[in-house]
């Protein structure tokens, strides 16, 4: 901070408020602390007494609070994300486009990590609409020094990107119900029906349904057959609990799939398999779906259509929170199930 004369002001940072007076009329704030002197300003400062201020010169090696907050989300952002301007040294992160938030959590520790920057965000891997308000970010003193925000652009660089939208892909689905009760026409199926709207809800489409005893043998039938026809995500709903007649996990197995995971750590959910035959998803879906608003599906099918690689290990860290509560009237996704 120093003290200039206001004629060497332009450019440079107010440290406090000025305060207008006018007789009779108002008192209040000509310029707020932080504004950057611009040539115009300078009549008016002289017009309210101000030969001198204290200013903030960003030539001294200080960045002014806008411009840190700006730099610091441009290199944060990746695809579809849009940036506001900056208000009071905040710029806030908005969705382009709908979509799957991602946000790299580790990199996200690391830049708040960097003295005097902040960066806070809503939960990742939630499903996001055009013009939802995602982070925000500033600096908290309204000048630091250049060193601070190079180091954040440095691990914003090294970790590109730590935030962005991912589109859903248009999938063709295939579904496959299990169970001899539902192919024998002894009860009416009500797995489809759901599935159907789920998956038409991100913009996919289902190819077919196809009804199957307990039989092991039908059921990779069935699977290999959507294959042939050009699926490029396989669904099978019933049969996935430990009951001898349950044959849906051993006949993934048997269709040549290669499991991820078969359980997770999730209630509702826990019978749930993750499997791939080459790079078409297959999953086995238990019961739970069809009468829960909010499931494993709800947490897991977004992803893989957004094209992300779905783990073991992201399937384990959903144990915490991955207990639903079973509120009375269910506010997914404005809850803590899955975050």
């Amino acid at each position: 901070m120093k003290t200039i004369n206001v004629q060497d002001a332009i450019g440079t940072v107010l440290c406090h408020d000025i305060t207008r007076i006018v007789p009779g009329d108002n008192k209040g704030p000509a310029f707020r602390r932080g504004h950057v002197v611009c040539k115009d300003d300078i009549s008016t400062l002289l017009d309210i007494g101000k030969e001198h201020l204290y200013v903030f010169d960003p030539e001294d090696g200080y960045v002014h609070e806008d411009d840190a907050a700006l730099r610091i989300a441009k290199a944060a952002a990746g695809p579809g994300i849009e940036l506001s301007l900056p208000t009071e040294g905040k710029i806030n992160l908005t969705a382009a486009y709908d979509g799957l938030i991602d946000i790299d959590t580790d990199t996200l520790f690391k830049l708040n990590s960097v003295k005097d920057v902040i960066f806070g965000t809503i939960h990742s891997n939630q499903l996001v609409k055009k013009g939802r308000g995602l982070a925000g970010t500033r600096v908290i003193p309204l000048v630091v020094p250049e060193e601070i925000i190079a180091e954040a652009e440095q691990i914003l660089r090294a970790n590109s990107p730590l935030i962005q939208v991912r589109p859903l892909k248009t999938c063709k689905v295939g579904v496959i119900t299990t169970g001899s009760e539902v192919f024998n026409g002894r009860i009416k199926d009500k797995f489809g029906p759901v599935v159907t709207k789920k998956f038409e809800g991100y913009g996919s489409t289902i190819i077919g349904q196809t009804f199957v005893s307990d039989q092991q043998e039908m059921t990779v039938q069935a699977i290999h057959d959507f294959l042939e026809q050009g699926a490029d995500f396989i669904v099978l709903t019933g049969g996935m609990s430990v009951d001898p007649d349950d044959q849906t996990p051993s006949s993934i197995r048997a269709a040549g799939a290669e499991v991820v995971t078969y359980g997770a750590p999730t209630f509702p959910g826990a019978m749930f398999m993750l499997a791939k035959i080459g790079d078409i998803p297959v999953v086995g879906l238990p019961g739970c779906v069809m009468y829960y608003k909010a499931s494993i599906f709800d947490l897991i099918i977004p992803r893989i259509l957004a094209g992300k690689e779905v783990s073991r290990d992201d399937i384990i860290a959903l144990g915490h929170g991955g207990y639903c509560e079973g509120c009375k009237e269910c506010r997914y996704p404005v809850c803590g199930f899955g975050k």
